[in-house]
């Protein structure tokens, strides 16, 4: 369909379109538009003369007001930089929304990696039996988190989409509206949202996009691979943590969960009762449309149902859909059947749940609640569990007996916690089983640690718990011992049982972003696809199938990137029947804004995992030579970055040198930034996003990258490097983490901070980073053979340089900003209001350079 290559597909629909609306939006009739919109260009070009003479942030924000300023005052000047950072904050919705109003030309929707080619591909090595069998097993699950890696209200977000639209049709008249619409609507919140806010910004995606884009491919397998038979699987289903995400955010409450299951149990019903009623127009045959006519009661009924109750149940449902299938069958020529079995289809992928909400809290949280509980009620758990060794410990909380009351309790962390499993109860009474099932314990690195939570859910008398116990590993430490933790748990009775009433089946999830701080990026990762083939072999020999739920992010630094092509190099040594996964922020909207790019980014998880399975032919298994290499490389990568981390620089150069204080002002999530509330600084109890955050707004990217390049170099020293190349030529896993890796040095820009190098205090810290990105640029070029990163990838190299433009005077009016407030704060008692503004200033860049990291998916 699409014959030009993609670069220029991409130049012609993206970036052609992008200066063609962009032109629009400097003309609107507003004169503070029009004002800035004329100096804005002005502006970028002194920045990007300015950067390449070497000059600081500073310098160029200077000689731009002495060159286009008619002698403003200090006053004018702030207030100019203040618009032009509203101005750039609509450039990038903006290209967001031409890119995904471009997103089927520039992607080839029925190309590599989509169901059409897996089918095709099928068929031509006669694998379509492999295919059906293994469809009836496999799933996609993404789970949406509102972890703050993206800050568009939803306001913003309807107006990208109404922009999409106009823009496919190329409405002029509607674009200029709709961009000044975009000019008078804010874009930041002046309190912080609670996290049924974030529930509900998140369900707009499950209501109109994954609802359409999940059926439709669920459709396209059962008429086109199972010619309409019946899968017996839910291809694709839905996970979600606005609500249930427990894990550092004390404004997650009970009352919330239970709010946010209902919200989701609404908006499905909702969903279903617009669906059926325009069903019901086509359906008008005697018999069937009586029957109809009840469906559509029930679900209105239950829908708007205060209480929450249901009028017309699941199974009822279901029944009487099937009865008016048979009913066309047999009397009407199977008139429509086609829409009944897509009804069929939706309420068997969605039931009344929508998307499990999954409950989620740290393994810390779960040992202050077991110390609260032996000291108020010792016949449960004895007053001296402390003293008692592991054996004793496991067998007390595998043993639990008696039921605890959280009526009882006073307010806290007892009460929440016991609180939020009978609420589990009650969602699975009303939404289903699927409603909430899954109880995920963060820093898990014990038998205890996974044996806490399955005690307290006893404790609320729920004998035989209808709920998958689900431990995360993060650290490096924690993932290399996972698997002796899972054995102890194998084989205690207790857990045994309970494992085999949930089908034998274990769930693990893996933390990519907290064992890149940890670890650093490539022992992070080779630590994760280690644990997963120890996990996938003890799980193989005791009989369990395991489910690997990743922790992935946006950006490569947390574990994001081209995630279909990491599912696709895994091997056989690990388990990949299902792919669970988390999705966040702007990979949200990136992947999965659209219907396009919804059911495209689906498409191509579900071949990652059927190409792995089926068509690799062993292509992807790690030889011992390969493995040896990879090894060597994560731990010299490894100690480089432990030595980085301990440099008595590294905390304060976060501190005083970065945005990563601003990320708490910024109202973008509900969650606080660190776990602990202590004022001095620490690492483990830093979360990954602002982390990650900072260093992505420092143009350095460092966790994407840093100590890749010194384990490369290293062997070349050696004489080694061809080692190196082997790897690189063999193993799809190996290739996959330096492709991102590559996008992650793509995305950094040291000019923006070169001005740091003469710094006294972190001149040599400043350095010792740039010398790092430099050393793992040559040796990525080198084993790759490329002339420029990501020379593979054009479309993707192009959409992010043209990202970076549209907010590198953002970064500067950022990195200026900064500069001030570290002058001021030398005279804290003289700086006075000057200090506030340039402080508001660096919170309020933060926005547009957060939303125009999107493509980090």
């Amino acid at each position: 369909m699409h014959r030009e290559p993609r670069l220029d597909r991409f130049n012609d629909n993206v970036l052609a379109k992008y200066q063609v609306y962009n032109s629009i939006f400097l003309t609107l009739p507003y004169s503070d538009i029009r004002k800035t919109g004329a100096l804005l260009p002005l502006f970028q070009e002194i920045c990007e003369t300015g950067f390449n003479n070497n000059e600081n942030p500073s310098q160029i924000v200077d000689l731009f007001f002495e060159k286009y300023g008619e002698n403003p005052s200090e006053e004018e000047k702030v207030d100019l930089l203040f618009r032009f950072i509203q101005y750039i904050e609509r450039q990038v919705v903006l290209f967001d929304a031409i890119e995904d109003a471009s997103f089927s030309i520039v992607n080839n929707m029925d190309g590599r990696g989509t169901l059409r080619s897996v089918k095709e591909e099928a068929e031509a090595k006669q694998k379509v039996g492999e295919l059906k069998d293994y469809l009836k097993r496999f799933n996609v699950r993404p789970t949406l988190t509102a972890h703050p890696t993206q800050f568009y209200p939803g306001t913003v977000l309807g107006i990208i989409t109404d922009l999409d639209k106009a823009i496919q049709k190329n409405d002029l008249v509607k674009i200029r509206q709709l961009l000044a619409q975009l000019g008078k609507t804010p874009f930041f919140k002046k309190e912080k949202p609670t996290p049924y806010d974030e529930a509900v910004n998140l369900i707009w995606y499950f209501e109109n996009v994954f609802y359409q884009s999940a059926s439709k491919i669920h459709n396209y397998i059962q008429q086109n691979i199972f010619d309409g038979e019946d899968i017996g699987n839910q291809v694709v289903n839905l996970g979600f943590w606005p609500g249930g995400d427990r894990d550092g955010n004390p404004f997650v409450t009970t009352e919330i969960t239970l709010r946010v299951a209902k919200r989701l149990r609404r908006t499905i019903l909702l969903n279903y009762y617009r669906d059926i009623r325009k069903l019901k127009r086509r359906l008008t045959f005697r018999e069937v449309h009586e029957l109809m006519t009840e469906i559509e009661k029930g679900l209105y009924d239950s829908a708007i149902s205060k209480s929450g109750s249901i009028k017309l149940t699941l199974e009822d449902f279901k029944s009487k859909l099937l009865k008016i299938k048979s009913i066309l069958i047999e009397k009407h020529q199977s008139l429509f059947i086609e829409e009944v079995d897509d009804m069929l289809n939706k309420v068997h992928l969605f039931g009344y749940h929508f998307a499990t909400l999954d409950i989620r809290q740290d393994s810390s949280i779960h040992e202050e609640v077991l110390a609260e509980i032996s000291k108020l009620n010792p016949e449960l758990i004895p007053s001296n569990y402390n003293d008692l060794n592991d054996d004793e410990q496991i067998k007390i909380l595998s043993n639990v007996k008696g039921k605890l009351d959280p009526e009882e309790m006073e307010e806290g962390m007892m009460k929440a916690t016991i609180s939020s499993m009978f609420a589990m109860q009650e969602i699975q009474e009303k939404s289903g089983e699927l409603g909430a099932n899954r109880y995920i314990i963060s820093n898990c690195g014990s038998v205890q640690g996974v044996l806490q939570p399955f005690a307290f859910l006893k404790m609320t008398g729920w004998e035989k718990p209808s709920v998958d116990v689900v431990p995360l590993f993060e650290t490096v430490p924690d993932l290399q011992d996972a698997h002796n933790v899972m054995e102890k748990l194998y084989t205690n009775p207790v857990y045994k049982d309970h494992l085999k009433r949930r089908g034998n089946k274990q769930t693990i999830m893996l933390g990519f972003s907290d064992g890149t701080k940890d670890g650093g990026y490539l022992m992070a990762n080779w630590s994760i696809y280690k644990a997963k083939e120890s996990l996938t072999k003890i799980s193989r020999e005791y009989g369990i199938k395991v489910v690997f739920f990743d922790g992935r992010g946006g950006p490569p630094a947390r574990g994001g990137g081209k995630t279909h092509q990491f599912y696709a190099s895994l091997g056989p040594t690990i388990e990949n029947e299902e792919i669970h996964l988390t999705v966040q922020g702007q990979t949200i909207s990136s992947n999965f804004g659209t219907k396009d790019s919804c059911t495209y980014n689906l498409e191509q998880l579900l071949s990652s995992g059927v190409s792995n399975e089926i068509f690799s032919n062993g292509k992807n298994v790690l030889k011992d030579d390969d493995r040896k290499t990879m090894t060597e490389l994560a731990e010299i990568s490894y100690e480089t970055y432990t030595n980085f981390k301990k440099h008595p620089r590294f905390i304060p150069y976060l501190e005083k040198m970065s945005t990563l204080k601003y990320y708490a002002k910024t109202n973008i999530g509900s969650r606080p930034s660190k776990r602990n509330q202590s004022a001095e600084l620490n690492l483990s109890d830093l979360r990954a996003i602002p982390f990650v955050g900072s260093w992505s707004q420092l143009k350095q990217n460092v966790p994407g990258f840093f100590g890749v390049g010194t384990a490369m170099e290293k062997l070349e020293k050696n004489g080694e490097f061809a080692k190196v190349k082997q790897l690189y030529d063999n193993s799809e896993f190996f290739r996959t983490l330096l492709e991102n890796s590559m996008m992650s040095l793509t995305k950094s820009f040291f000019p923006l901070t070169a001005y740091m190098k003469n710094d006294e205090e972190f001149g040599e810290f400043w350095q010792l980073i740039h010398e790092e990105f430099e050393r793992t640029k040559k040796m990525l070029l080198k084993v790759t053979g490329y002339n420029v990163l990501m020379q593979n990838q054009p479309a993707g190299r192009a959409s992010i340089q043209a990202r970076e433009r549209i907010v590198l005077p953002l970064l500067t009016i950022q990195q200026h900003a900064l500069r001030q407030v570290q002058e001021l704060s030398k005279n804290p008692e003289n700086a006075g209001k000057e200090l506030e503004t340039f402080e508001k200033m660096v919170t309020r860049s933060l926005y547009g350079n957060i939303n125009a990291s999107r493509n980090s998916a």
